[in-house]
């Protein structure tokens, strides 16, 4: 009898965490998840070229091998290339999530900060309208992680589209509905158009928040001084993300690349010939799709925040930050356990 295990995700973290088993093992996946069809178009027209080599090695009478030491000395400079390659992309990919960790970070330590600090001790309660700035600009600051996915990906707008498509928006000044549900009715208009980030916008509000919380005395000076480099490092790190998006490789090494890979491949045929015949066309096919793969693969990675299957899970990672952060905002709305005052004196006690 064959057991089914099925992972139970934990609730914190839940849209990251893996919601269901592999049906089918890795090694038999094709499709999904896979770059074999990336590399298609290139393995076909490999595998016809050492077709057409072996049938003319087979019916004429033209010399068409050469040695294998040929193929080895070549092996060497594109093993040296897709290193290279591989590496540059990973470490692109992965300073990619360190940086979308670092924004997400900065904005769990504000939002807990304006929170909980957010009144006077031995002073009345905060009013209506400062708790409604309160929590606005919580909000503001999820909107920040949201504006950010989607300038990232050049998206902006009502109308913008997904990146390679139309990068402009057709109504000036608009906002996503993502980004425009989190923000009150007069922060609603942006100046993308006039080449101003989202992002950067909605930090100015972020910082006129500190600014009035501590002219009201929430934030003492080195508490407000610690806020803004906060606010600070999200800016760094969106502005690395920025630099990672619209840096790409050199387009002279990704032409070389393709290039040399292209001239193994085509050069292969003529050193197995004497010993493999037929045989040529699957062993250099199987060749040609492990270097392909891997420098498809380095594709993907280079370009981290987009939508394809091994980019990096930017939806998850905020639906389950605005998970975190709605559920301290309603406790804080409520006065819930966590945020719960209890007074001894001049002194209030958390």
């Amino acid at each position: 009898m064959v057991r089914h295990h099925h992972r139970t995700p934990t609730f914190p973290l839940a849209h990251r965490a893996r919601q269901k088993p592999r049906r089918m093992p890795l090694v038999l996946r094709f499709i999904k998840g896979s770059i074999h069809l990336d590399i298609a178009v290139a393995l076909i027209l490999h595998a016809l070229w050492s077709a057409l080599v072996v049938y003319l090695d087979r019916t004429t009478t033209m010399n068409l091998r050469l040695p294998g030491s040929i193929t080895s000395s070549l092996s060497i400079v594109v093993g040296l290339l897709l290193v290279f390659r591989n590496q540059s992309s990973y470490y692109r990919f992965w300073s990619g999530q360190e940086h979308l960790t670092t924004i997400c970070a900065s904005v769990r330590n504000l939002t807990r900060s304006f929170l909980t600090c957010s009144y006077v001790n031995g002073k009345a309660e905060p009013g209506q309208a400062e708790r409604a700035d309160v929590e606005g600009s919580v909000h503001v600051l999820l909107a920040i992680v949201y504006a950010t996915k989607n300038t990232l990906r050049f998206e902006w707008g009502v109308a913008g589209n997904r990146a390679g498509g139309d990068l402009g928006s057709d109504i000036p000044g608009s906002i996503r509905d993502d980004v425009a549900c989190l923000l009150p009715s007069r922060m609603r208009q942006a100046f993308e158009h006039q080449g101003l980030g989202l992002p950067i916008q909605l930090t100015i509000a972020v910082e006129g928040f500190i600014k009035r919380g501590h002219d009201r005395g929430w934030f003492h000076s080195p508490q407000a001084s610690q806020l803004t480099a906060q606010l600070n490092g999200l800016v760094a790190a969106y502005s690395a993300m920025e630099t990672i998006r619209l840096t790409p490789l050199p387009v002279a090494y990704q032409i070389h690349t393709k290039q040399v890979l292209a001239l193994f491949g085509g050069v292969l045929p003529f050193a197995f010939l004497e010993v493999l015949g037929w045989w040529t066309i699957l062993v250099v096919g199987l060749i040609n799709f492990t270097l392909y793969g891997i420098e498809a693969i380095a594709e993907q990675l280079e370009e981290p925040f987009g939508y394809d299957r091994n980019d990096i899970k930017m939806e998850n990672v905020l639906e389950d930050l605005r998970l975190e952060v709605d559920t301290l905002v309603h406790q804080w709305r409520i006065r819930g356990p966590m945020f719960a005052r209890v007074y001894s004196g001049d002194a209030a006690l958390i």
